[in-house]
């Protein structure tokens, strides 16, 4: 099964504004130097939803979840980790490069 590297896996996040890709899926409001949501992946009524643009780090105090840009993509969109860096390479303008790691099949 091919994968992606880590090296592109690190410049995807290196070239994604994880306020921006959240804001793009839910409204987000400033919270001093972090950001606030309501949690997409639970009910609430006042947000427990944090967004820390300097770690790039998402985390919610209400359900647990947390993660950066390729997990918030994945889990939202229910996506495999492979399409979530795909879609967030296409919205930076990178070229994502699989590796295969297929042995030959020697014929016996």
């Amino acid at each position: 099964m091919p994968q992606i590297s880590r090296e592109t896996t690190e410049q995807v996040l290196a070239a994604t504004d994880i306020v921006d890709v959240i804001g793009g899926y839910i409204p987000v409001k400033r919270a001093g130097p972090s950001f606030k949501a309501l949690c997409p992946f639970h009910n609430e009524k006042t947000p427990s939803f944090s967004i820390n643009p300097q770690r790039q780090f998402f985390h919610c105090f209400g359900c647990g979840k947390s993660g950066d840009a390729i997990t918030f993509v994945r889990e939202y969109e229910n996506l495999t980790f492979t399409d979530a860096v795909k879609k967030l390479a296409s919205r930076a303008g990178i070229t994502v490069i699989e590796d295969t790691d297929e042995p030959g099949n020697p014929e016996s």
